[in-house]
């Protein structure tokens, strides 16, 4: 009889043991995940804010060189050295294609991470093209906005990255207003496989931060009441997103 009461209590002590521990997992991880999140996103918005940075800071360098380019293919024409001129106005191309503010959506927050993304992107041979116009009756912050755009654009660059054949590499972008409502699509293209659990799909960024770039954009188009699409096929993956307007 004491043995099998003894039993029964040790049966009894693991079930209780195993409810507290289950109920603290319950509470604790969210606030865990969350913290990592968070972290993870201040990171991110460090490296916007340094990207960002680094580009106003090359855009204010060509300009400030301008006359002084202007002037070495004066001389270039004036020794009659054709060749040499064509070579530097190549160069100079090249440079200030990294650099050249191409997309304005009427959003200058946008403006910010579009391009300089679009300059990431440049610098790592991947082809970018764009159709984008920000809405003044978007409902969703400019910062939520911004985040959304930039962990899309990140996953887009690091994803077109795996890519060997650096002619295959490209992103697409279109932001706008689509039957009365605001529409953001980001496609891409990839090698190999992007891991996929339940509906989501996770990129293979290191363990720490693998797939919290997804999360945060999930729980921003939850947060505002949108809708979210994405899909894989043929070496090519696609985000949809749809917000609401504000009337």
């Amino acid at each position: 009889m004491t043995i099998t009461i003894s039993l029964y209590t040790l049966v009894l002590i693991i079930i209780i043991i195993g409810f507290i521990l289950y109920v603290l997992y319950r509470i604790f991880l969210p606030k865990v995940v969350d913290r990592r999140i968070s972290t993870y996103q201040n990171e991110l918005l460090e490296n916007h804010i340094s990207e960002i940075d680094e580009l106003y800071h090359k855009i204010r360098g060509w300009r400030h060189d301008y006359h002084n380019h202007i002037q070495i293919m004066i001389a270039y024409l004036e020794l009659g050295k054709t060749e040499e001129m064509m070579k530097y106005l190549r160069d100079l191309d090249k440079d200030l294609s990294t650099i050249d503010q191409v997309i304005k959506t009427g959003n200058i927050m946008v403006d910010s991470i579009l391009n300089t993304k679009i300059s990431i992107a440049g610098k790592n041979n991947i082809k970018v093209t764009a159709d984008a116009v920000v809405s003044d009756k978007v409902a969703i912050s400019d910062i939520d906005l911004c985040v959304i755009i930039g962990n899309l654009l990140d996953n887009a660059i690091e994803a077109s990255m795996t890519v060997e054949n650096e002619e295959e590499r490209f992103i697409r972008i279109y932001i706008a207003e689509k039957m009365d409502q605001f529409y953001i699509y980001v496609s891409n293209s990839f090698e190999g496989k992007i891991k996929k659990k339940g509906s989501k799909y996770f990129t293979t960024k290191d363990e720490r931060q693998r797939g919290y770039g997804i999360i945060r954009i999930d729980g921003i188009v939850e947060k505002n009441q949108g809708m979210i699409n994405r899909q894989s096929e043929r070496d090519i993956f696609a985000t949809e997103i749809i917000l609401p307007l504000s009337y």
